[in-house]
């Protein structure tokens, strides 16, 4: 069962005046329940303005948005309640922190959904466990928090809504690498223990490689490649041409490949890099 379907999805800004764009064009696919995606492509490729669509924040100009089969927009009085089920994560999530203390901002959704108060405590607690964030600074005030503190706050917000789709845009932009990492792996686990649909939208291709298992690929407001990870970044040359690049160290196995080393043509991380090289190494003896 899908979990997202997407027909004939048109977005186009200032239509029928000089200003007139065309955000997405005619896009359409189907994300199955569970899918890890990636969405990558240049800026104002159309992803951001497609992610919003998703969600019911911008109404398209033309063509139809399925949740769990059923049209967003076939009721507007209803779209609230499909917010709830698809939940979206803006860039810089931190900025919208508003509340007293960190529980506050966390439960902020949960609340709005009439659930007990019982509830809304279980969501916030098992919210702030998903994203790495310490029970201790559920009292404290948002704004005293570091910055990768603020962004699992404003993550953990979203996913106390408990969404049957998670949408991030660049939710790791701005973090040092250490960080970086260790959001990732926070998302990544999220996604396999509820077994949740996952809409990851970045420029990193190692992010992307790393955690999805599929991704599609937006260029000039157009859907052009939708497949399997390592299928998608196969494709070097045509992503190339759309501005884009595979992960490096796909290009450093790719080299060495061409010198005539054994390695499989499929390794997207550098953890997959180290242990094909080391088996390597030790089927010739050199470990």
């Amino acid at each position: 069962m899908s979990a997202i379907k997407v027909e004939n999805l048109c977005c186009t800004y200032s239509p029928k005046t000089p200003f007139e764009r065309h955000a997405v064009k005619n896009v359409s696919f189907e994300i199955k329940k569970g899918d890890f995606v990636g969405l990558i492509g240049h800026t104002g490729s159309g992803k951001s303005t497609l992610v919003q669509m998703l969600n019911g924040l911008i109404k398209p100009t033309s063509g139809d948005v399925y949740i769990d089969d059923v049209n967003l927009w076939e009721n507007p009085k209803e779209i609230r309640e499909f917010r709830f089920k698809v939940g979206l994560v803006f860039q810089y999530p931190e900025y919208q922190l508003f509340e007293e203390t960190v529980y506050k901002d966390i439960a902020f959704g949960p609340s709005n959904m009439g659930l007990s108060e019982e509830e809304i405590r279980e969501r916030v607690f098992r919210a702030a466990k998903f994203v790495g964030l310490d029970y201790k600074l559920l009292n404290k005030s948002p704004f005293d928090l570091s910055g990768g503190e603020k962004r699992r706050a404003a993550i953990a917000g979203v996913i106390a809504m408990d969404p049957q789709v998670l949408i991030l845009d660049e939710p790791t932009a701005g973090l040092d690498p250490v960080g970086r990492n260790v959001l990732l792996s926070q998302i990544s686990q999220y996604q396999k223990s509820r077994n949740n649909t996952v809409i990851l939208v970045s420029h990193s291709m190692e992010d992307v490689a790393r955690v999805t298992n599929k991704v599609m690929v937006m260029n000039k407001g157009e859907l052009k490649m939708f497949d399997d990870t390592k299928k998608v970044f196969s494709n070097a040359r045509e992503l190339t041409q759309m501005g884009l690049r595979v992960p490096q160290i796909t290009k450093v196995v790719e080299s060495l490949r061409s010198r005539g080393v054994n390695l499989p043509d499929d390794i997207l991380t550098v953890d997959r890099a180290v242990y094909e090289i080391t088996e390597l190494l030790k089927k010739e003896g050199k470990l």
